[in-house]
């Protein structure tokens, strides 16, 4: 794993425990351009009551501002979850060139935190990937995010 891969994607999975820890849902996003981070965002449903606030549209929304623009082609996008339909939309509307992630929708599942319900009902697969989709260990256990152990 190349070392701005693995410190994004800890930074992700760090923004979702802080998060977390502010009442509010396990996820977190880095949006980077040039190996450099530009935007970051945390899923803020708890708080603003609006569901369309996941942490990589959130790190989306805040990109594009700052860029001015809304193709977003050339970024890397870092989630501590593999992002829902409703994101992995986003990056690819967008243009997001790649997402890495730590935690796979098997890993949310017991905490009921995965997406895989949504992909089904909507007869999305994930075959062929439609952009590179790479997990990554970022040696934090799903137990320690979603669950809660140290």
């Amino acid at each position: 794993m190349s070392s701005n891969h693995e410190k994004f994607l800890r930074e992700a999975v760090r923004l979702a425990k802080d998060n977390k820890a502010r009442g509010g849902r396990p996820f977190g996003a880095v949006l980077a351009v040039g190996g450099e981070s530009i935007a970051i965002g945390v899923n803020n449903i708890v708080h603003s009551n609006d569901p369309t606030t996941h942490a990589e549209m959130e790190a989306i929304r805040v990109a594009s501002q700052k860029l001015g623009r809304p193709n977003l082609k050339g970024s890397v996008i870092y989630a501590s979850g593999h992002p829902c339909p409703m994101c992995l939309a986003a990056i690819l509307l967008t243009g997001v060139d790649e997402v890495y992630y730590a935690f796979d929708n098997n890993d949310a599942a017991p905490y009921g935190l995965s997406s895989e319900a949504v992909y089904q009902k909507l007869g999305v697969t994930l075959q062929p990937q439609p952009l590179p989709l790479t997990r990554l260990d970022v040696g934090v256990t799903a137990a320690q995010l979603y669950g809660g152990e140290a």
